[in-house]
């Protein structure tokens, strides 16, 4: 099978799926994402949509969504930081996009209220104000190794009773033609069949109703090389040995991102920590250690280190923001 029907399979199965039968977030789980880290992630976000609505002219209806929202901590910190901001809860419609029954049990305590749905095309035609953390990188994705002018792809087989990576012939790909010019046999590139529907729906939405978009994931602007891996327990693990029980992802292509969301308008790829830094959290996690000693202290700092150091999350991850033509990009990021 193909790596995307793997990691499909490992991930969203309904009874076996890592997804499907498990919270993987947090010291107990096999990950931390950034709204775990620290409240400063959602409420700096928070602020960033919130200022893009005003922006726009705080239209008096709007979706505020978040695409994969893992246990609602980011949606959560989201609408406490934006409680002061006049009209804007009253005009907000809060939309999860989640598949996960399990984690769908964990977000509803704490985004009350809340609408769920399995899909970005389900949301209400309206004004969309929507933030997808780690969410396009546990999109399933395909393996293609250059071999000529052509290309094998990788998949997954099974050889002496275990799983094992394999090669189909080759063959000439128009898809993977503009690859020529930047790679050389042996290379490897990834495609994400599911990324091009969901960026364009999100796009679309932002480019005929208004809103801002923020995607934040690991990745770059091109995805070269083999990226595919798994975690589980906070280690890397071999994605093949335990169907089911470790996370799947892949870095994310960026410029296939930005082609998607067309015809609404794309800001230029900016990593996390800049990003957090232009809109405050310095100032934020100074205020907040006021009266913090100790051990509180000392996990302050390092949540704000991790969040923001290039050798952290600073680089590793990376912003883009999406927008509609004749509004400004949203707070933190440039045109």
């Amino acid at each position: 099978m193909t790596l995307a029907d793997y990691m499909s399979v490992c991930l969203l199965d309904p009874d076996h799926g890592y997804y499907a039968t498990r919270d993987p977030f947090g010291a107990a789980g096999d990950f931390i994402t950034a709204p775990e880290i620290s409240q400063m992630f959602g409420e700096l976000i928070g602020l960033c949509l919130a200022q893009a609505w005003l922006d726009q002219g705080a239209p008096a209806s709007f979706v505020l969504a978040e695409a994969g929202p893992g246990r609602g901590t980011l949606m959560a910190d989201i609408l406490r930081a934006t409680k002061a901001v006049p009209g804007f809860h009253a005009a907000a419609r809060v939309h999860l996009v989640e598949a996960s029954a399990t984690l769908r049990a964990a977000q509803a305590t704490r985004v009350p209220g809340a609408v769920w749905l399995d899909r970005v095309d389900q949301l209400p035609a309206l004004p969309l104000f929507l933030v997808a953390n780690e969410f396009f990188d546990a999109l399933p994705i395909r393996q293609f190794q250059r071999a000529g002018d052509a290309w094998r792809e990788r998949v997954v087989g099974l050889k002496d009773g275990a799983l094992t990576l394999g090669l189909t012939t080759p063959v000439p790909l128009a898809a993977l033609a503009h690859h020529l010019s930047e790679t050389r046999d042996g290379d490897i590139v990834e495609t994400c069949p599911a990324l091009p529907a969901i960026a364009g729906t999100i796009g679309a939405r932002i480019a005929t109703h208004g809103g801002a978009g923020l995607v934040i994931d690991y990745g770059d602007w091109t995805s070269l090389g083999d990226t595919f891996q798994a975690v589980q327990g906070h280690a890397v693990t071999d994605p093949l040995a335990a169907p089911g029980q470790a996370d799947l992802t892949a870095h994310v292509d960026f410029a296939a991102l930005a082609a998607a969301v067309a015809p609404a308008r794309h800001t230029r790829l900016t990593p996390q920590g800049v990003f957090l830094e232009r809109l405050g959290i310095t100032p934020r996690a100074q205020t907040l250690a006021t009266g913090l000693q100790g051990e509180a202290l000392e996990a302050h700092v390092a949540a704000h280190r991790r969040l923001t150091d290039p050798a952290l999350m600073g680089d590793h991850f990376k912003v883009m923001g999406i927008y509609p033509h004749g509004a400004a990009p949203p707070p933190g990021l440039n045109a």
